[in-house]
């Protein structure tokens, strides 16, 4: 399934927001419900932790482009994160 998508930044930028936006809804639902992982904000550093993990396996499969957009959508998770910090 990777071999058929295109090498582009945007398609890498866009798996890179989609992934962890995704495992971020589901960590924030459960730390809402869930009162003892209300401050656990390690949690949501994880989420956006995956993004090194598909980092590393698009440059492994040699899809230089994808890796590129997934990194600069890591960068955007962190700085969301880091406004998220600053704001509590």
């Amino acid at each position: 399934m990777i071999k058929k998508l295109n090498d582009t930044v945007w398609t890498g930028f866009g798996i890179g927001m989609l992934v962890p936006g995704v495992l971020v809804g589901i960590t924030w639902f459960v730390m809402q419900q869930v009162s003892y992982l209300a401050k656990a904000d390690l949690l949501l550093i994880c989420c956006i932790g995956i993004n090194a993990v598909l980092l590393k396996y698009f440059f492994k499969q040699n899809k230089e482009n994808l890796g590129r957009g997934v990194l600069g959508a890591t960068f955007i998770w962190g700085i969301a994160f880091f406004i998220y910090k600053v704001r509590q």
